[in-house]
């Protein structure tokens, strides 16, 4: 009786241990698992931080360059109207955006060409459509010059068509890649390309380097906000379940 008594008490004592280590273990597996998908994402989706940043220091500092340069090219006129940039500020502008396609290429390129399946494949699309979208860019003001069209007509169209590019890849991403914010701002440079046409030479470099470049590297810091905020809310949802499970079997 004595030894049937003693087993009874172990038993117990187990039923009473029992519950609490394998919720500790469960609640240790999800954090984990939670890690290694925040881990995987990160090292296989384009970072839209990098993207807004390269961007928005590219629109912001070339059409400033652009808008400096018509402003004191036409200050012995004494007429901004229809004023062009001096030949260096076209030449900072378009490295600028060289650069910023080049890094956008590579950038998603990179980040997708370790992965399978359908995101993969989206990611190697996306990034390629840029090279494609520039490149038919480039010959549109190709034909648009060798067809007599002024100089203030080919310096608005090239303006115009390089933010529908971007505006309408940026639309794309924001589909491909379910990022709402991807294609907010899509809308946004088609609004601001819009804007910057209407108001004519050289006032459109400043609507461009202003509301475009200001408006990525705002986006940049908004993601940058929310990725943080996502990462600490995600700690927080695996810990505060634990605590209570604990407290439950208390």
């Amino acid at each position: 009786m004595t030894t049937d008594h003693g087993d009874g008490s172990r038993d117990g004592t187990a039923e009473q241990d029992g519950p609490d280590e394998p919720a500790l273990d469960v609640a240790e597996t999800l954090r984990l698992i939670r890690e290694q998908q925040d881990r995987a994402r990160d090292a296989t989706e384009p970072d839209a931080r990098l993207l807004f940043l390269a961007w928005g220091i590219a629109w912001l500092v070339g059409y400033l360059c652009l808008w400096t340069s018509a402003v004191h090219g036409s200050a012995g006129t004494g007429s901004m109207a229809g004023a062009q940039p001096e030949p260096w500020a076209f030449w900072v502008f378009f490295s600028l955006i060289a650069a910023a396609i080049a890094f956008t290429i590579v950038h998603t390129v990179t980040r997708t060409v370790g992965t399978r399946g359908v995101s993969a494949r989206q990611g190697t699309l996306y990034g390629w459509s840029w090279t494609l979208g520039f490149v038919s860019y480039g010959f549109i003001l190709g034909g648009l010059a060798r067809a007599g069209a002024s100089e203030e007509v080919i310096a608005l169209a090239s303006n115009a068509l390089a933010c529908v590019v971007v505006g309408l890849l940026y639309l794309g991403g924001g589909v491909a890649f379910c990022e709402n914010r991807l294609y907010v701002v899509g809308v946004w440079i088609l609004l601001v390309a819009g804007v910057a046409t209407i108001a004519g030479l050289p006032l459109t470099y400043l609507v461009m380097g202003a509301l475009g470049g200001g408006g990525f590297l705002t986006m940049a810091v908004v993601e940058h906000v929310l990725k943080v905020r996502r990462r600490r809310l995600a700690a927080g949802g695996v810990t505060a379940p634990a605590v209570g499970e604990r407290a439950a079997d208390a």
